[in-house]
């Protein structure tokens, strides 16, 4: 099996050596870079499997790296201080695949590491899933109605899957979190996901019925 290769955009030197050498310990390849010039130039030759980006960079964001990364398949985590939930929000828009903020639990990085990379390669080898009169390619992370692109969001795309994979289930407000965000919700407002269920049903129109079962969460059939 192919070593899984990491992008590290961290400038503090402690976090970024404990990180490299945790990251090591459990098999990946790593490549540390300090700024976001660092990390564009990184990313020239190589494509990585996942980026673990801070937001705060010396010379601009991580938000930047982010752009040069969409189209290269690399999944990617934000680890930063700045934990206001506009920008945890703007992330899961903008297709990362979790936000953790500082301090964290290196067991838990690990773990949510372990999963953003397993979700990528299961998208990779997943048929095409239907709901309603949706169609997912989730290899390409795309939705569609008849042949009509539906112009989702990371997390409505998200929210999209979790339906499609539980098809005919109550899912609770928490589940669905679970699933969207990789916890238990905590650090967004519980009415962020009413919001985004709503700007889902208007995408979806009549293609797709979302039920909310009072009291207990939502289901489509």
């Amino acid at each position: 099996m192919k070593t899984k290769s990491i992008l590290l955009v961290e400038d503090d030197a402690i976090i970024a050596s404990g990180l490299v050498y945790a990251l090591e310990h459990e098999g990946y390849t790593i490549v540390h870079s300090k700024s976001v010039n660092e990390a564009k130039s990184a990313t020239v030759n190589t494509v990585f499997d996942l980026a673990i980006l801070d937001v705060q960079l010396p010379d601009g964001t991580g938000f930047e790296v982010r752009e040069v990364l969409k189209d290269k398949s690399t999944a990617v985590i934000f680890l930063t201080v700045v934990d206001d939930e506009g920008n945890i929000v703007r992330a899961f828009e903008d297709g990362a695949d979790d936000y953790i903020t500082k301090p964290f639990r290196l067991r838990e990085l690990l773990a949510r590491v372990k999963r953003a990379l397993s979700a990528r390669d299961g998208n990779s080898h997943t048929s095409a899933l239907s709901l309603g009169g949706v169609t997912i390619d989730t290899a390409a992370g795309k939705a569609y109605i008849g042949d009509a692109l539906l112009d989702l969001t990371a997390l409505e795309y998200r929210l999209l899957l979790t339906f499609a994979s539980n098809k005919g289930q109550i899912l609770t407000r928490s589940q669905i979190l679970e699933n969207i965000w990789d916890s238990s919700g905590n650090f967004v407002e519980d009415n962020t996901l009413t919001v985004y269920i709503k700007r889902l049903r208007e995408k979806l129109g009549d293609a797709v019925n979302i039920e909310t079962v009072r009291g207990l969460g939502y289901r489509v059939d």
